[in-house]
């Protein structure tokens, strides 16, 4: 998997805002999608409570929405297990 310098400002940015909004997610890596490998994932673990969930799911929607319109990179959150 190749990230170029930008998608890594990027993807740093993004974890960073993140763990800022929700402190008890954890970064886990950053892998490239199984459908393209063009698009990375953001895998981080997922929040105990679902509202949290739900919260995580559209702030990551939005930041990652920005991401492609501003820099065309396709980078997406994938919250797994804790």
């Amino acid at each position: 998997m190749r990230i170029n310098f930008k998608q890594q400002e990027l993807i740093e940015s993004f974890v960073g805002a993140l763990k800022e909004k929700f402190p008890e997610v954890r970064f886990k890596e950053v892998t490239e999608s199984p459908e393209d490998p063009n698009d990375l994932w953001v895998n981080v673990t997922r929040p105990a409570d679902d509202d949290r969930m739900i919260e995580l799911l559209e702030f990551s929607g939005e930041k990652t929405t920005d991401i492609l319109m501003d820099y065309g990179y396709h980078i997406s959150v994938m919250p797994t297990g804790r």
